[in-house]
């Protein structure tokens, strides 16, 4: 009978073998695993509960500080900043650093003195910068998130998500000193006569292919981790919080990641000829850009493009005439904009639009 049952199991792997890899197990109780030009999740785990994050809260510390500019100026460390428990720089009172200095002391040390101090000179005061802070949150859609400080102590009401963690992390790793920063090993500021390292392992030891993190750490929060990945032209970002294994599961996830998804090109940029369903002739219209969107190999014969062009009301080159959305199960998953084809913007397509105003023609394209 066992041997019946055993023959059994094995022809019906035969017959139907397994798609892909099973999902990867993490010791985090919240994680997730993000591609970061679409922004479409391939992992989660209870990604959307709202859970203190510690450290990694300097994320948005440090981006907003980035686009205040002026990064060469110099802050002064007040009393408050200095006295700051936890990890530290080591700032002076009345001390004064560059503001890009102190990002990078933020970054790869983790400093809290470095986050009050730049949150001080950034908002005017801890509180202003906290302002900030949540203002920036409501902008890039993060729902499940509220800040109370710069630096990530537990406090009741400083909370996020590993949905919202990646989101902004997906936004400042479009900003090149945000980049250089969180994947600078080492630093060595004027004001100090030893190297900073980077606390984030994944990048200085572990993992060949991370670009940058940030690492967080109390005994209430646990350890939580942000780290980005990049391979064969596939950025990803990783989450977890509460992760005792957390190195691991990073690399778990990213490995897991890079194995089952490629970055596949729906639709090449160019000129393309378009069919509506109540108009019979073809027209045609411009993508500037290559779309590309992660897939599985099951998945990338399963996209459905579908059209939509728009009534003419002006034309230029800055404005679409259309847009091409793609479906995957019959869920939109991105969209590209349709233009008018750069070399036909001439004089005679102004005259042709002037023309049909005046005739009160509505124009299709």
């Amino acid at each position: 009978m066992r041997y019946i049952i055993l023959t059994m199991t094995i022809l019906l792997i035969i017959a139907f073998p397994r798609i892909g890899q099973a999902s990867p197990a993490v010791s985090a109780n919240n994680a997730i695993l993000m591609e970061a030009s679409s922004g479409r999740v391939l992992f989660e785990k209870r990604a959307y509960d709202r859970q203190s994050i510690a450290s990694i809260t300097k994320i948005m510390t440090a981006i907003i500080a980035i686009e205040s500019g002026n990064l060469d100026k110099k802050v002064t460390a007040s009393r408050k900043a200095v006295y700051t428990e936890g990890s530290s720089i080591y700032l002076e009172q009345g001390e004064k650093m560059t503001l890009e200095d102190l990002l990078y002391g933020l970054m790869l040390r983790s400093g809290n003195d470095a986050a009050v101090a730049i949150s001080e000179h950034v908002g005017g005061s801890e509180e202003g910068f906290t302002f900030l802070m949540n203002e920036k949150a409501k902008w890039l859609g993060m729902n499940d998130s509220h800040f109370m400080n710069p630096h990530g102590l537990d406090a009741k009401e400083h909370y996020s998500s590993a949905y919202d963690m990646a989101l902004l992390t997906k936004y400042a790793m479009d900003n090149k000193k945000f980049r250089a920063i969180s994947g600078a090993e080492t630093y060595l500021s004027d004001a100090r006569t030893y190297s900073w390292r980077n606390k984030n392992k994944l990048l200085t030891q572990y993992y060949k292919y991370c670009t940058g993190g940030k690492t967080g750490y109390t005994k209430k929060t646990g350890r939580t981790l942000v780290t980005t990945a990049e391979k064969d032209g596939m950025k990803l970002i990783a989450v977890t919080l509460d992760a005792p294994d957390d190195w691991n599961d990073h690399i778990q996830l990213f490995e897991w990641g890079f194995k089952n998804y490629k970055m596949k090109t729906v639709e090449k940029k160019g000129e393309k000829l378009y069919k509506l369903d109540d108009i019979n002739n073809l027209t045609s219209g411009y993508i500037r850009d290559d779309v590309e969107y992660p897939l599985t190999e099951d998945e990338t014969d399963r996209i459905v493009q579908k059209n939509v062009l728009l009534a003419k009301t002006k034309q230029s080159a800055n404005n679409p005439i259309g847009k091409s959305v793609f479906y995957l199960n019959n869920q939109p998953i991105l969209q590209a904009s349709v233009y008018d084809h750069p070399k036909r913007r001439d004089l005679s397509a102004d005259l042709k639009y002037m023309i049909e105003k005046v005739m009160g023609m509505n124009s299709i394209w």
